[in-house]
């Protein structure tokens, strides 16, 4: 049977094509942006993914130092959720008035670690030997990344701040930043969370610290922010970030995806809390 189409025909008909095909393809579904510490980064990004696969609602991620991403989601008075490296930073954005407190969320647990060169060519074996070797070792700048706070909070419960000071080298601005520390062989230690020898196995040695040695775990929170327009959507994503397959997918990048798991680190480790800098670490001078 043949078909003769008229010029207008063919005209509506292709405009209805170009209809379909661009609801199809060109439609924009929601954005949601987000303000993170990298401490969670490589899982962060990959539930992000995961995430926009399975509903469509594309979340964009910015990294940087925690301390940092604050001051940014602060000033800019855009985005959608926070999520920094340690409760200690969601606790200032709470004070602030910039996330919604009954929103928040723990993701996924951090454990302090000592991280090395691989090969360990510093021969650094335990938390001590950061004082005793002639060594150079890294941390996360203090007063902007939570890492770096964890840092100085376990040199001095352990009594080795004044000796291990002159031994500090570089902070870093970010968790990922200080990793690369190690990774790159630039300093013969860091003081880091242990997750960081899983992002990159092959250049970074963990030294796992003494359970005693640890006073205090970290945990990675999640939280919609006040000028967010979009709480229904994020709430789904930080659902997400605590399914099934969100800890899975924490749990193959090496984070404790359970407190019970964090605690075979540190079973009498505080988690959560408060740690306030030393007077020498608050006056904006270098260590």
């Amino acid at each position: 049977m043949n078909y003769t189409f008229r010029p207008a025909v063919l005209f509506v008909l292709c405009i209805g094509v170009f209809l379909v095909t661009g609801a199809c393809n060109g439609r924009k579904g929601p954005v949601l942006e987000g303000f993170c510490g990298s401490a969670g980064k490589p899982a962060l990004e990959e539930c992000a993914r995961a995430f926009e696969e399975k509903t469509g609602i594309r979340v964009n991620l910015h990294f940087s130092g925690s301390g940092t991403m604050l001051a940014k989601l602060k000033m800019s008075k855009k985005g959608d959720f926070y999520i920094p490296g340690s409760p200690d930073y969601m606790a200032r954005a709470r004070k602030e008035g910039i996330v919604i407190p009954e929103t928040e969320s723990k993701v996924a647990y951090l454990v302090p670690a000592i991280l090395v060169p691989a090969g360990n060519p510093g021969e650094v074996r335990e938390l001590p030997d950061l004082a005793g070797h002639e060594s150079e070792l890294g941390i996360g700048n203090p007063r902007a990344v939570c890492v770096g706070l964890y840092a100085v909070e376990v040199l001095e419960e352990n009594g080795l701040l004044d000796d291990v000071r002159v031994r500090i080298a570089v902070q870093a601005r970010s968790c990922s930043a200080t990793a690369s520390l190690a990774a790159m062989d630039q300093v013969d230690a860091i003081l880091g969370w242990r997750v960081f020898g899983k992002w990159q196995p092959k250049k970074i040695d963990i030294v796992n610290l003494e359970p005693d040695n640890i006073p205090r775990l970290a945990y990675i929170p999640a939280a919609v922010s006040t000028y967010s327009d979009n709480r229904e959507l994020v709430e789904r994503f930080i659902g997400f970030l605590n399914s099934p397959q969100g800890r899975e997918i924490f749990t193959e990048w090496g984070y404790a995806a359970t407190e019970r798991a964090a605690r075979e680190y540190a079973p009498n480790a505080d988690i959560g809390g408060r740690y306030e800098l030393p007077a020498a670490f608050t006056s904006g001078n270098d260590l």
